[in-house]
């Protein structure tokens, strides 16, 4: 880790998919909210 905080997009993908492995719901949202949050990623920290 580089020491940066994580994007809001990548804390509410994080929040998204615990809920989801909790509950087993939404899990497509989950995975929808994370590939947005990874993409978003990618010029920020040049993935």
């Amino acid at each position: 880790m580089s020491g940066e905080r994580p994007s809001g997009k990548q804390e509410a993908a994080s929040r998204a998919q615990s809920k989801a492995d909790r509950g087993g719901s939404g899990k497509e949202r989950a995975s929808r909210l994370q590939s947005e949050a990874d993409r978003a990623a990618v010029p920020k920290h040049g993935l």
